[in-house]
């Protein structure tokens, strides 16, 4: 095993599996359900503004989208969205939490192969239920030695998961594409924190890089990890 690191811990969505897009899908048929009342742009901004107040009470993942949705309609119509509107945002939400999983390029190779040298953890947020659903459906649920589900990822997460299922932050690297939730808290306990970014960020998980720390790295694809890992020792 390696001298320094000893546990490697991976984000979920958007980094072994595809999520934002089903978002972002979901998001355009909101538009055009809502098309004779606003148009897109506004509707963006306003849906946004909902998931901003409501995060703290509904948490991330497809059930908190869906209820931001229909605030937002019931919001942008004045109070006279259409009842079969708000069974279709139900209806899209259904069909979101039993989307397939998508592996990401390289997800279950590097994750097979971190797992031979490394404690592997998940640490991820959102719905248990969805996001138990998806490890399952992934077929990289044996390979970690722990799973962590949270419904936010704060630095003192980080600090208990990598001092409760590893040898503490100071050995510990966290692997995702969310600055916000998933580089700079990591970071700021003292881990390794490897950002590889996948499309377009929901803006919720954007944050300054925090090229101050040497512990910080970015790669282009997470096929690139393994060679990272060797590197640091």
């Amino acid at each position: 095993m390696a001298q320094n690191l000893s546990t490697i811990a991976f984000d979920a969505d958007d980094t072994l599996w595809h999520t934002e897009r089903l978002f972002r899908l979901t998001q355009a048929h909101f538009a055009d359900l809502l098309r004779d009342f606003t148009d897109p742009e506004h509707l963006e901004r306003r849906l946004l503004e909902a998931e901003r107040r409501n995060v703290g009470h509904y948490g991330f993942g497809v059930k908190g989208f869906v209820l931001s949705m229909i605030e937002t309609a019931i919001e942008v119509t004045d109070e006279k969205v259409p009842a079969a509107v708000i069974s279709e945002l139900m209806a899209a939400g259904r069909d979101m939490l039993r989307h397939p999983i998508d592996l990401l390029p390289d997800a279950a190779e590097v994750v097979e192969a971190t797992a031979s040298s490394h404690k592997i953890l998940l640490i991820t947020k959102g719905d248990l239920l969805d996001q138990e659903r998806k490890l399952a459906q992934s077929g990289l649920g044996d390979l970690f030695d722990w799973v962590e589900i949270v419904s936010h990822k704060t630095p003192d997460v980080y600090q208990k998961a990598f001092c409760r299922h590893g040898d503490g932050p100071a050995r510990a690297m966290m692997v995702g594409d969310s600055m916000r939730s998933d580089i700079v808290p990591a970071i700021s306990v003292g881990s390794w924190a490897v950002h590889v970014p996948h499309g377009v960020a929901w803006a919720l998980e954007t944050d300054d890089a925090p090229t101050h720390s040497a512990r910080f790295h970015a790669l282009t694809r997470l096929g690139d990890l393994p060679a990272l890992i060797s590197e640091i020792g």
